[in-house]
């Protein structure tokens, strides 16, 4: 990953049936993307729930974010994406055993 050679080269996977990007362990965290039949006109990015990442992320970014307790920041499928601050959000969990 150009940002953070660190991550090295990034296992894309499925979990649960999703998409997963996946770092070196001792690098960081899996992130996951997902979306739910019940509510089909959201999604989200899921972050471990044993992280402290999406605390990270409310108290780095307040109310940019719609968050889900402590795994996963939603989507509602016509939002305005804050690529910037998602990117960051993305490069906290993929360098999370760096920073704890």
């Amino acid at each position: 990953m150009q940002e953070n050679p660190k991550i090295g080269n990034i296992q894309e996977t499925l979990k649960w049936n999703q998409p997963s990007y996946v770092p070196k362990p001792s690098i960081g965290t899996t992130i996951r993307i997902h979306w739910l039949a019940s509510q089909p006109n959201q999604y989200g990015l899921y972050v471990h729930c044993q992280t402290n990442l999406i605390s990270r992320f409310k108290k780095k970014y307040k109310n940019l974010f719609h968050y889900e307790g402590n795994r996963a920041l939603i989507f509602k499928e016509r939002d305005q994406i804050p690529i910037p601050e998602l990117k960051t959000c993305i490069l906290m969990g993929l360098t999370y055993h760096q920073k704890k």
